[in-house]
């Protein structure tokens, strides 16, 4: 019987469902957002919650704890630097569940899990590629304008011999190489005689 067994077996063994987590935790530390079924999903929310909170007390027993989940120095880095911090007002409550609906190919159930601030920073990175688009329009103008003149001058001069003259000389490089096989046949003539023997 069963009692007590609350969490999912997902389908895998022990071992592949624990490597599944961790890189799972990887993903959502590195991108702050990752979309997965809603099984899963449910099964992460716990451990980032407490890998979240082992990020608000900076100290060397919670970096090594931290450690032995996420095996990547950067990654626990970026938990006790950035992501802990950022939550250390907030009691609990560090993920968001959002429901996407059926994946096409299994109609298995999908969903995003990410953190509650994540909106917050797209909206932030998104003014700012505005303001760069606003930007790069404008050099693109000026190249529109460089590349109509050369276009100009290719009309006034009938044709330009020049380009075809660099061409040449790898005819000649090639010309070269069969020179080599002219000699190959007096190799290969050797070890027919060695196998005739």
């Amino acid at each position: 019987m069963r009692h007590g067994m609350t969490n999912r077996k997902l389908g895998r063994t022990s071992g592949h469902r624990l490597a599944m987590f961790r890189n799972q935790l990887a993903s959502l530390i590195d991108k702050e957002r990752i979309v997965t079924t809603l099984p899963k999903a449910k099964e992460l929310r716990p451990q980032i919650e407490r890998l979240i909170t082992l990020g608000k007390n900076d100290s060397v027993h919670a970096r090594r704890v931290a450690n032995a989940q996420i095996q990547d120095d950067t990654l626990v880095a970026k938990l006790f630097d950035t992501i802990g911090p950022r939550f250390n007002d907030r009691p609990g409550g560090y993920t968001r569940i959002i429901k996407l609906g059926n994946r096409r190919g299994d109609a298995s159930e999908m969903a995003i899990l990410e953190f509650v601030g994540y909106e917050l920073a797209k909206e932030e990175k998104a003014a700012p590629e505005k303001a760069k688009g606003k930007k790069k329009a404008a050099p693109a103008e000026e190249t529109t304008a460089a590349e109509e003149a050369p276009a100009e001058e290719a009309e006034e001069k009938p044709a330009k011999k020049p380009a075809k003259k660099p061409a040449a000389p790898k005819k000649k490089e090639a010309a070269a190489p069969k020179a080599k096989p002219a000699a190959a046949p007096k190799k290969k003539a050797a070890p027919k005689t060695k196998k005739g023997q």
